[in-house]
């Protein structure tokens, strides 16, 4: 299994992001040499026996450039944030089997929660193996689908549980040394238990087993659950021995906790788990960028001190959400087979923006903090650092020099033939592009609809003879109809994109629960009419690198071009942050540097890609950065004739515009 930005290829992408700086030594805890660091009782968390108020906010370090890490952990601080949520995901860390990567930049989780002790931080880590969190099939691999034997994720399924303790395990041996209790003297003071379980399932025995390894691999390590804030999803995710926290709306979900926790294990302080800021954004021309309104951002700071207020506890989700670099967005499944899937941008309307820049939210949130502090925490809480100003660059020319169909074979791409189309998957394939090709050797032609296996996995170019004549599009609830006529010698081609595996499922989905089948590219058979087309050539196109030059053919085309950066004046790498547009592109990714920044595509509601300044390479000989488009419909800017460019702006662009492709 190669997955697209796997932990190795996500290593090489994110190397120049990588900026070195040496640990200070860790402080000792004051508990004795055997005495858990950080505890609770009925009412309140406890460090080193003292009441420790938890003030959380979730960032995800896999999301943000590592060399950015400690200035996005010094404004948590200095919002009146004294503890970090982070998801860790497991598809970046376990790319193949057995094949580990915690040393690439973005990977080293230790060093992320080093960092934020230096930050006078504590961190709560929220491994999963099922995080959610908008991540591609919620950070699974996808080299479950593969594993023998396998039937079900999230449950006791022995070889589920035996490939998910592995994962645990291993981060664990990872993060020892981070862990507040003896023998690390760390950040890490809390480990949760699996994630919102209680609105999957109620599979008690597969929580138990998570239960029972947590507490082996992290010994003296707090744990928790968190839940939705009701009866049935606290039933279902609560686990005896851990506490049981909610989210969402603190008032109904603290109800929730005293009305439906009898269990004594299960309880002890409150703690809002997830307390969201806003919500992320998903790709359409009906879908608008999420902003806080001045009444969202009212109940926001309502909220924050009716919790803080009561002594309980409280994580923003999200403090400060990033970006899906590459194609690692996860997707929301809806009713009717509608696919959802998230942007490449993760903003969330935070109080820190994607780019880490304090925004309006971030200054009331601060002042909701602050007013609930004594005096002395008050005092010890830094003065924000100032923004730093985004970069603008001017248009450089984009050249049309590669096409997809006629690039030669990569490192990371494979192909075969069968006869019935293969899955993405069975291609050893996560993330990408599938090209399935037939001949048609019919006697006579055949006219009808086309149908592609069950359903569009996510999106379907169709091509007869290298001309494109349709789209279909599962992020429609009727997504268009293709009626194709095929004569014999005809070549029929199909190139699927996986525009993210689900992740969730809205409640009235649960009956189709697309977490149990994350298979992309054309499952099951193709048809033209009634005739069924046997014989397939299946291609993976993963995107992890890009090609060199070929003939211009027909289909997506790669274009390519250049531009120049000076150093910044004070050194500071933050100032030449900029946010890269394709104003001509229809939908595409985006390279700089060999680095993938995304996916762009012109519905919106994003209309541009975060380019971190330390992916750049500035001044002199070094100067010159490479830009790499692939650009999936080039046939209207063909005919038009309009150039290609690519241009960085100081500000964001969010839009939406119309669906060219649209049923």
């Amino acid at each position: 299994m190669r997955p697209l930005l796997s932990a190795a290829a996500w290593s090489a992408c994110l190397s120049c992001l990588w900026t070195a700086s040496a640990a200070s030594p860790a402080p000792s805890p004051t508990t004795s040499a055997d005495a858990p660091a950080f505890t609770y009782n009925a009412s309140a968390f406890l460090l080193h026996g003292e009441p420790y108020t938890m003030i959380g906010g979730q960032m995800d370090p896999q999301r943000i450039p590592p060399a950015y890490w400690a200035d996005r952990l010094a404004k948590a601080r200095a919002m009146g944030l004294n503890t970090i949520f982070s998801y860790v995901y497991w598809n970046l860390l376990e790319p193949r089997p057995g094949q580990w990567d915690s040393t690439s930049p973005a990977n080293d989780i230790a060093r992320f929660f080093t960092l934020a002790q230096q930050a006078s931080l504590h961190v709560v880590l929220r491994p999963g193996p099922y995080i959610c969190g908008e991540r591609e099939w919620g950070g699974f691999p996808a080299w479950l689908t593969q594993v023998p034997g396998l039937q079900t994720v999230r449950s006791h399924d022995p070889a589920f549980l035996a490939a998910a303790t592995n994962y645990l395990t291993r981060l664990a041996a990872d993060l020892r040394s981070t862990t507040a209790s003896p023998p690390g003297g760390g950040a890490l003071v809390m480990v949760q238990v699996e994630n919102e379980y209680g609105s999957y399932g109620k599979d008690h025995v597969y929580t138990a087993a998570l239960r029972d390894t947590l507490r082996r691999v992290f010994p003296g390590v707090a744990l928790y659950t968190n839940d939705g804030g009701v009866d049935w999803t606290l039933a279902g995710g609560s686990v005896p021995g851990v506490l049981a926290a909610t989210d969402g709306d603190p008032r109904g979900g603290f109800n929730a906790r005293r009305l439906y926790i009898s269990d004594r294990s299960m309880q002890g302080p409150l703690l809002d788990g997830e307390y969201y800021t806003l919500a992320p954004d998903v790709w359409g021309s009906r879908q608008p960028h999420n902003v806080p309104s001045a009444a969202q951002a009212a109940t926001f700071v309502a909220d924050i001190d009716y919790v803080l207020g009561g002594g309980n506890a409280i994580s923003l989700y999200m403090f400060h959400g990033g970006t899906n670099f590459g194609l690692g967005n996860g997707a929301l499944y809806r009713n009717t087979n509608v696919t959802a899937p998230f942007t490449t941008s993760y903003d969330y309307g935070a109080p820190l923006d994607e780019s880490g820049r304090t925004t309006p939210l971030y200054a009331q949130l601060r002042r909701a903090i602050l007013r609930r502090l004594p005096a002395s925490e008050r005092a010890a809480v830094p003065t924000p650092p100032p923004n730093r100003p985004h970069m603008a660059l001017p248009a450089a020319s984009l050249t049309a020099y590669a096409s997809l169909f006629g690039s030669a074979p990569s490192s990371s791409s494979s192909s075969s033939s069968s006869t019935a189309p293969l899955t993405m998957e069975a291609l050893g394939q996560a993330y990408g592009l599938v090209l399935y090709e037939h001949i048609f050797n019919g006697t006579s032609p055949v006219h009808g609809i086309l149908r592609a296996g069950d359903s569009a996995r996510d999106r379907v170019l169709v091509y007869v003879n290298g001309v494109r004549v349709g789209v279909v599009d599962s992020t429609y609830e009727r997504p268009a109809t293709v009626t194709l006529a095929l004569h014999p010698g005809d070549t029929l081609q199909l190139l699927v994109e996986n525009l993210g595996r689900v992740d969730y499922y809205s409640q009235e989905a649960t009956t189709a629960n697309m977490l149990l089948d994350p298979y992309k590219g054309i499952v099951g058979e193709v048809s033209v009419g009634a005739t069924v087309l046997r014989v397939w050539a299946s291609r993976s196109y993963p995107l992890e690198e890009t090609p060199g030059n070929t003939t211009i053919t027909t289909g997506p085309l790669y274009y390519k071009g250049a531009f120049s950066v000076d150093a910044p004046p004070d050194g500071d790498v933050a100032r030449l942050d900029t946010f890269l547009a394709i104003p001509a592109g229809v939908k595409g990714v985006v390279w700089v540097n060999g680095f993938c920044l995304g996916r762009y595509w012109a519905v919106g509601p994003q209309q541009s890609l975060y380019l971190p300044g330390p992916v750049l390479r500035v001044g002199g000989a070094n100067g010159t950065n490479e830009v790499v488009v692939l650009e999936l419909e080039p046939e209207s800017i063909l005919s038009a004739k309009t150039a290609m460019t690519a241009v960085g702006l100081a500000d964001r662009v969010w839009a939406n515009h119309p669906d060219p492709d649209a049923p």
